[in-house]
């Protein structure tokens, strides 16, 4: 897994409009990176409807906010135009991101284990380095935490 001060990996993959993102094409400004496991799911959507709300106050602390999900381009774009969503979505359907960031990890709902996501949030610096993650998210009141981080660590430049 990527630590606090840890170099991102270059990465590039599909968004909801099959537009290839990334990283070098970004890089130089502060991104929230979430990881979610599915679209249209409940505790996905309100995080997805949170981080759209927060918006305009990430955009103007320069900040570009991208969730990633083993999802396709295709379940994301039905996911945006279904909750009028104005965040962008990675599809990671490879799972290659969610490997290097460790976010796929082994999971037990109800007795029964298989792989998936581990909710979880990065904020990565102008310069490319991971300045704050958090795993196993909670998703009431994440993105406030996210936003509050991300203002202090502008401030501490």
């Amino acid at each position: 897994m990527l630590n606090v001060g840890d170099a991102v990996p270059d990465f590039c993959l599909p968004n909801q409009d099959e537009e290839e993102i990334c990283l070098r094409d970004i890089k130089g400004r502060w991104i929230v990176l979430y990881f979610y496991p599915k679209d249209n799911t409940p505790g996905c959507t309100t995080e997805a409807c949170d981080f759209t709300a927060a918006l305009p106050d990430f955009e103007g602390l320069s900040a570009v906010v991208l969730g990633v999900s083993p999802d396709s381009s295709k379940k994301h774009r039905n996911f945006i135009e279904k909750k009028d969503l104005k965040i962008t979505l990675l599809a990671d359907e490879e799972k290659s991101l969610c490997q290097t960031f460790g976010v796929w990890q082994l999971k037990k709902n109800y007795g029964r284990e298989y792989m998936g996501v581990v909710r979880s949030t990065f904020i990565i610096d102008p310069d490319g380095k991971i300045a704050a993650k958090w795993e196993k998210v909670r998703v009431k009141g994440h993105v406030d935490e996210v936003k509050s981080k991300l203002e202090a660590l502008q401030n501490n430049q």
